[in-house]
This record gives structure tokens, C-alpha cells and sequence, in this order.
């Protein structure tokens, strides 16, 4: 039963997601020089999980917050992962890279929001209203479910529109693990 209320409540969700995302999102990080990702908590999962896959579909990124990454240039995106949009710390990276010259987007249940005032580019997963209270799924669990698909979904359409072999994805998977 509840697995069932959890994959309707994310497809729903997702259906309320605007389809042009994907390319738009594509044709934004394509023009990036470096991709810079970052989310607080749950987000922050979803964080490490998304800039893991673009690394290995080729992308030049970087999670926020490690000590090997790099500092934000003006020919960089900082995308930032934050249902509510105000998390004061990303909120603070955000004004940073967008004072540097970079580019900031952001994925959020609430393109109103701090957040959403300084990004360059919204990507509002669902909608507002949908996301109320959710029998078993607490504090922001549809969101985060929902826009870990969304990104996974992302990366499947880099790799489907790019050609890019599986083998070439795997040469980039770490080896020391």
C-alpha cells in the first residue's frame, strides 16, 4: 500500500512538471563552463547523488562544499536543489556566485522564494499546491523523491541525445572504492 501512495504521489508530481525542463535545462548546463551543485540536507543527498551522474556523463562538475572543489568563475552555474527555496546557507551561495558574474539556477517546490529572486533560471518541480501534507512521506520527502527522478530522467536524456556509451560513463566511475 504505501509503496504504491509513494510512486503516485511522485508520479503526480512529476506530471505536473513542465516537459520543456529537460531541454531547457540540457542547453543551460551545455553553455556552462563548469557545473557547480548544492542542496542542504535531504536536497544535499540528492545533491551529491545528481553531480555524481553529470561527472559521468561528462560534465565538468562540482559539489559544493568539498574541499577539492574549485572557486566559482563567471562562465560557471551554480545549481541549487532547495524545496523551499530559502535555506539561508544556499541563499548565501547563491548571492556569492551570482555577485562572481556566474550563472545560478535553481530546482524548487517554490520558485517564490529567496532563492528564487537571485536564480537566473526556476525549474519549479510540480506544483505548489500539490504538495501539502502526504500521508508517510514527511518534511519535504515528495520533493526530494520527485526531483531525484526528475534528475535521473535528466541524465538518461544526456545520455540518449549525446550517444553517450555506457563504457565511456563507466571509464569515469570512480576505481578506488
Amino acid at each position: 500500500m504505501h509503496q504504491e501512495l509513494v510512486l503516485n504521489k511522485i508520479t503526480e508530481i512529476l506530471a505536473a512538471t513542465d516537459d520543456s525542463y529537460e531541454k531547457k535545462l540540457t542547453e543551460l548546463l551545455d553553455k556552462s563552463s563548469r557545473i557547480f551543485v548544492s542542496g542542504a540536507g535531504r536536497s544535499g543527498l540528492i545533491a551529491r547523488f545528481f553531480v555524481m551522474r553529470l561527472m559521468h556523463a561528462g560534465y565538468d562538475a562540482f559539489l559544493v562544499g568539498e574541499v577539492v572543489t574549485p572557486s566559482v568563475r563567471d562562465t560557471d552555474t551554480l545549481l541549487v536543489i532547495s524545496g523551499s527555496g530559502g535555506t539561508e546557507q544556499l541563499v548565501a551561495f547563491a548571492n556569492r556566485a551570482k555577485k562572481i558574474g556566474a550563472q545560478v539556477v535553481l530546482i524548487t517546490a517554490q520558485p517564490d522564494s529567496a532563492l528564487g529572486d537571485i536564480a537566473d533560471a526556476v525549474f519549479q518541480i510540480g506544483k505548489s499546491e500539490l504538495y501539502g501534507t502526504v500521508v508517510g512521506m514527511p518534511m519535504g520527502t515528495v520533493f526530494e523523491l520527485s526531483t531525484l527522478i526528475f534528475l535521473e530522467a535528466l541524465i538518461s536524456h544526456f545520455i540518449h541525445e549525446k550517444g553517450i556509451p555506457e563504457e565511456e560513463m563507466r571509464g569515469r566511475h570512480a576505481n578506488l572504492e
